[in-house]
């Protein structure tokens, strides 16, 4: 279930309510909920404390009665607290948004195994930092092509963004042979079958400045084959995972992988996963991760890994491993597929 949304006061004679906006305190700063929560309880029942925004410094803390959080409002705001670090506190009173604008996080999962979605497989430090540092040199010594809100390179075949495919008849080159050993060490990959041959010829390279992202999607089924690699370098991120069904959801399914589940208002079902890409770890989509499910990188410079902070380095860069595809797709999920539609 997520936590609940609240508006953000203007005045500190604000409309009362039982829920105050504590500003300068958070996990961020080493001050935890529970610590939270243990001093705010001296004036009263304390329902929850939250996160007032991405910031990790900003809660809100909720009681049961308006009184109680009148009382908490006038003895500790504006000065140092001893018990949260002697840090002052600036306290608000706030109000819960609409419900309409309530929108439920998920939890994060640090492992492929907890995200339970065939195909899906991370592993962590597949470079060494020494790698890492020779790999980002490599690719900063080359010409960007700037985007919107980040930069990219391609290698082997460009990718179009305006079609979201390749022309195949426009081949760059031969992959750059800064990612060999890169290519290499794929083949050992946890997932592949002892005898497949990883044959990979297009190289995308994203620049994410801190607090961009990637909009849901599909990598086309027409452009690429059954294998999508990416490697995450410089900067960590949280990558979400959505799978659209217009029939009823396997729920059986569903509640054995604790996959959040929602139907939407036209009635189609929205099942939602996350996880945690460290810098350095390598992801692997194949099979129903690759074809049915849109991943998507939200638009944050703080995320929330279940109750730590985690702060995005000043750039993220991913390179991301692809096969060309020379013919039509007929993969399983024709309902995802431009090929099969």
């Amino acid at each position: 279930m997520g936590m609940p949304r609240f508006t953000r006061p203007k005045t500190i004679d604000g409309e009362l309510s039982p829920n105050l906006y504590v500003a300068n305190c958070g996990p961020a700063v080493g001050i935890s909920y529970d610590m939270i929560k243990s001093v705010f309880s001296s004036f009263g029942q304390v329902k929850g404390v939250y996160a007032a925004d991405e910031s990790g410094v900003r809660v809100i803390v909720s009681y049961s009665e308006v009184d109680s959080a009148q009382a908490a409002l006038t003895a500790l705001n504006g000065h140092p607290c001893p018990d949260l670090g002697g840090r002052s506190l600036h306290i608000r009173f706030s109000v819960l948004q609409p419900p309409d604008e309530v929108k439920d996080s998920i939890p994060v999962s640090l492992v492929a195994s907890e995200v339970n979605i065939p195909g899906l497989y991370l592993l962590h430090d597949f470079v060494s930092a020494k790698e890492e540092q020779e790999l980002l040199a490599a690719v900063d010594e080359r010409p960007w092509k700037n985007l919107s809100k980040r930069r990219v390179q391609h290698y082997g075949y460009e990718f179009r963004y305006e079609t979201r495919n390749v022309d195949t008849e426009q081949k760059l080159g031969q992959l750059p042979s800064f990612v060999s050993s890169v290519v290499e060490r794929i083949s050992t990959f946890p997932g592949l079958e002892a005898s497949a041959s990883v044959v990979l010829d297009q190289l995308t390279v994203n620049e994410y400045p801190r607090g961009v992202g990637l909009s849901p999607h599909i990598d086309t089924h027409s452009a690429f084959e059954g294998l999508i690699f990416s490697l995450s370098l410089a900067g960590p991120c949280i990558m979400e995972f959505r799978r659209y069904s217009d029939g009823s959801w396997d729920q059986k399914s569903a509640s054995n992988s604790d996959i959040k589940v929602e139907i939407l208002d036209n009635g189609t079902h929205l099942a939602r996963r996350a996880i945690y890409l460290p810098p350095r770890s390598m992801l692997l989509l194949s099979g129903e991760a690759r074809y049915a499910w849109q991943h998507y990188i939200p638009h944050h410079k703080i995320d929330m890994v279940n109750d730590n902070v985690v702060r995005r380095g000043s750039r993220r860069v991913s390179f991301t491993l692809r096969k060309v595809r020379e013919g039509p797709c007929q993969c399983e999920y024709p309902e995802y597929c431009d090929s099969q539609s």
